[in-house]
């Protein structure tokens, strides 16, 4: 089955591994254990960091004071590029993008994602919206310490215009098409087989 040029538009909606980051905001040892869900959002971000790799997608994560919060886990250490570290709750600044109109490569879609949903991931979101990014969050890759404190983050992000989404979708739409080696590895990462 070969492969043709598609003649109905894509959507602009859809995340293409062309033009998306990914960034991984503060999943520290000394804030981990107070997320009720951490296996499964541990789990999801090595989904999609592994993802991101395979797809060439640049991926950026970050550390909120470390010395006191700890250093990223080891579980996402290995995958991860250095964090950056900061002390300002949003990452926006520290990212050192400036706004989206200066990018060159056209990655103006961000993948945003880490820990907590409603203080650092949620005024990251918020800074980047400003800065003209299109902030995509898959709400099963990031958490916040309690329950309600996420709902309300995920409600005020969209509500601001962050485009909320799961990581599976994510990883099908960065893959687009099946029949490819990258599909029969996203395939893998979703399964487990």
């Amino acid at each position: 089955m070969s492969e043709s040029v598609p003649s109905f538009p894509r959507s602009i909606d859809l995340v293409s591994h062309q033009e998306c980051q990914l960034v991984v905001v503060d999943v520290q040892e000394k804030l981990v254990p107070a997320i009720p869900v951490a296996k499964k959002l541990i789990h999801r971000l090595q989904q999609l960091v592994q993802a991101a790799t395979l797809f060439q997608i640049p991926v950026s994560s970050t550390e909120q004071y470390p010395k006191g919060l700890g250093a990223t886990i080891p579980e996402l250490a290995s995958l991860l590029p250095t964090p950056i570290e900061k002390l300002r709750f949003s990452a926006a600044e520290c990212l050192g993008w400036g706004g989206a109109t200066n990018t060159v490569d056209n990655r103006t879609k961000i993948v945003l994602t880490g820990i907590e949903a409603h203080i650092c991931v949620q005024q990251t979101a918020l800074d980047l919206l400003a800065a003209g990014y299109r902030v995509i969050i898959p709400i099963d890759a990031i958490a916040s310490r309690n329950q309600l404190d996420w709902n309300f983050a995920i409600k005020r992000m969209e509500n601001s215009g962050a485009c909320i989404t799961t990581a599976e979708s994510l990883l099908f739409e960065w893959c687009e098409v099946a029949g490819t080696d990258e599909f029969k590895q996203i395939s893998r990462l979703v399964t487990g087989k």
